[in-house]
């Protein structure tokens, strides 16, 4: 299984925060570096200094890393038009050298909209704009050089684009799904997706979300194995149980919850309980990251958990 490495800016962190989690990432052999896409904190933190934007971040990331791959989880297709985030993102991609991944959905956080007067439409609307937006960022990609692309849809328009600028990865870079959605998420992630991922649910939930993926697949003929499965837990590992809980502590967590709820305990325990992910299918782990100034925590998984797996 592979581990990469998930933060949450929005809780309180500058640039220079993200950089250093990012190349201690890099320089421990993390697969990915990953962060979300929001603009307002969410609990009882401050959240100061304030949001930074995601592709911001990682058009940076891409020239202040060498190797490690950098992505979202996940991009709200309500912030972004669909032609300029295809721009965005295959700029960062070139940038980058070919690293880079969209993870993408329809934005749920209806304060955060409301702070920053970005327009939050019911659930239904956002899953059409989702649908409308993979189409064009995929269709913008794909189309081969020096031909032009159009789309016709109820929220979005495209005529006669050049299609430009096109990113290093061809087709394009990875697209990331995810979610408990019940239809929708399944349809759209059999039509667009390279990895489906599940965030902060349990073993029993994975199994059946990741099944309602596969029939979805199945239906349209495609081969489900085509597709990366991941899921996103809440990492607190510590040496003992003492450091456990102080690294619960710190991110206001209580370790017994965390054991039950996250990816939390020794090396030991995180090894079985990854393990018990994979075996229902999971090939990839993204591990929460909530206080970006505790480096030594990820270089306790580095040195006493990556080598297990």
């Amino acid at each position: 299984m592979e581990l990469r490495i998930f933060t949450e800016p929005q809780q309180g962190a500058t640039y220079d925060d993200l950089l250093a989690v990012a190349r201690r990432a890099e320089e421990t052999g993390f697969g990915a570096f990953f962060r979300s896409d929001h603009y307002l904190k969410m609990g009882s933190v401050s959240g100061e200094p304030g949001p930074t934007d995601a592709w911001t971040t990682l058009a940076g990331l891409a020239r202040d890393t060498r190797s490690i791959r950098l992505g979202t989880l996940m991009t709200a297709a309500t912030f972004r038009l669909p032609g300029p985030l295809a721009i965005t993102v295959a700029q960062v991609d070139q940038m980058s050298g070919g690293r880079v991944e969209l993870g993408i959905g329809t934005g749920w956080y209806d304060a955060e909209h409301s702070a920053y007067g970005i327009p939050f439409p019911a659930l239904k609307e956002r899953f059409d704009r989702l649908d409308e937006q993979l189409a064009v960022i995929t269709g913008l990609w794909r189309t081969p050089p020096g031909e032009t692309f159009a789309f016709t849809g109820r929220h979005y328009q495209v005529s006669d684009s050049p299609a430009l600028p096109k990113p290093v990865q061809q087709p394009h870079p990875p697209i990331l799904l995810g979610g408990m959605g019940a239809k929708r998420t399944p349809q759209l992630t059999a039509r667009y997706a390279d990895e489906f991922n599940l965030p902060f649910v349990s073993i029993d939930d994975t199994v059946t979300q990741f099944g309602r993926v596969r029939a979805a697949c199945q239906e349209i003929g495609r081969n489900p194995d085509e597709l990366t499965w991941s899921n996103a837990l809440v990492l607190c590992c510590g040496k003992d149980d003492a450091e456990v809980a102080r690294r619960a502590a710190a991110i206001g967590r209580e370790a017994d919850e965390l054991r039950e709820n996250g990816l939390a305990g020794t090396p030991a325990e995180v090894v079985d309980k990854l393990g018990r992910y994979a075996a229902v299918g999971s090939q990839r782990a993204y591990l929460q990251v909530l206080d970006l100034g505790d480096l030594d925590h990820l270089d306790l998984v580095a040195s006493e958990v990556l080598p297990q797996l």
